[in-house]
C-alpha cells in the first residue's frame, strides 16, 4: 500500500475518531441571524433566497454529454449525482433561507452531503480505481446522509450534535485535496479542481464575513456572495468536464 494510501486510512480513522468522541455541540441559534433579510417582490430575505439560483443553474447545465470524456459509461454516475446534489442544494437552501431554522436547515445539509461524497467517488474512480470509486458511491452518500439525519433527531431530542456533520464535510474536503495532489487524473485537466477548491474556500471566507461585507454598502451580504462562489465552483468543475480528455500518459502534478 502507498504512504499516500496509509495516510488516506489514518485520516478517515482518526475522523471517525472525532466524530464519535468529540463532546456533542448542538447547531448555535445565531448561525440562523443572517444580515441580508430585506424581502422584495413579496419574498422574504429575499437575496439569501434568490442567489440559490447558481447552484439550479450550474446543476442544469448539460454536461455528462457524449463529448465529455469518460472511459467507460458507468464512470458518469458519481458526477451525476452531483450535479443532482447541486440542484438539490440550491432547491433546499432558497427552501431554507425563505425561514430560517434549524427544520429547514436539514434541506439545506442533506443535498451538500450529496454532492460532498459524490464529488470524493468521483475523484477515487479518476485517479485510484475505477471499481474502488463507483464501490464508495452508494456507502459514501449513506454515511453522509446519516450525518444529518443524525444532527436532526438530536435536535428534536434537546441534545444536538452537529460535530458528525461537521469533521464529515471537513474530511471530505480534506481527502479531496490529498486525491488531488498526491493522485494524478487519467484525464486532461485533473488540476483544475484546484480552482474548485479556492472557489468553496471563497465560499467559506465569504459566509464569515457576512454581516461585515453587508455594512460596506448594504447592497449584498456575505452569505448571498457565499451562494455565487460556491456556485462557480461548481461551474469550473462542469467547465473542467467539458473540456477535458482521455491522456495516454499521466502528466506530474505541479510543486506548490
Amino acid at each position: 500500500m502507498r504512504k499516500s494510501h496509509l495516510f488516506v486510512v489514518a485520516f478517515t480513522v482518526l475522523s471517525v475518531l472525532a466524530a464519535l468522541l468529540v463532546p456533542a455541540m448542538p447547531q448555535p441559534l445565531d448561525y440562523h441571524d443572517f444580515a441580508d433579510v430585506r424581502p422584495m417582490f413579496g419574498i422574504p430575505n429575499f437575496m439569501d433566497v434568490v442567489t440559490n439560483g447558481a447552484f439550479v443553474l450550474v446543476g442544469l447545465v448539460v454536461v455528462l454529454r457524449r463529448r465529455t470524456a469518460f472511459e467507460t459509461g458507468a464512470e458518469r454516475w458519481p458526477y451525476a449525482v452531483f450535479f443532482v446534489g447541486v440542484v438539490l442544494t440550491g432547491l433546499g437552501s432558497g427552501y431554507y433561507h425563505l425561514a430560517p431554522d434549524n427544520e429547514r436547515l436539514f434541506w439545506d445539509r442533506l443535498p451538500m452531503t450529496i454532492a460532498f461524497m459524490s464529488l470524493l467517488s468521483a475523484q477515487v474512480v479518476d485517479r485510484m480505481s475505477v471499481r474502488a470509486g463507483l464501490a464508495l458511491l452508494v456507502p459514501a452518500l449513506l454515511v453522509g446522509a446519516a450525518t444529518v439525519f443524525y444532527w436532526r433527531a438530536t435536535e428534536r431530542a434537546g441534545a444536538g450534535n452537529v460535530i458528525p456533520y461537521a469533521v464529515l464535510q471537513a474530511y471530505a474536503v480534506v481527502v479531496l485535496f490529498l486525491l488531488t495532489r498526491l493522485h494524478p487524473s487519467r484525464y486532461t485537466r485533473g488540476t483544475d479542481l484546484y480552482w474548485v477548491f479556492a472557489g468553496y474556500v471563497l465560499a467559506k471566507v465569504f459566509e464569515t464575513l457576512d454581516r461585515p461585507i453587508f455594512e460596506l454598502g448594504h447592497a449584498i451580504s456575505g452569505h448571498s456572495l457565499k451562494h455565487v462562489a460556491a456556485g462557480a465552483a461548481a461551474l469550473l468543475l462542469a467547465r473542467m468536464l467539458r473540456l477535458r480528455r482521455r491522456q495516454t500518459r499521466v502528466a506530474p502534478l505541479p510543486h506548490f
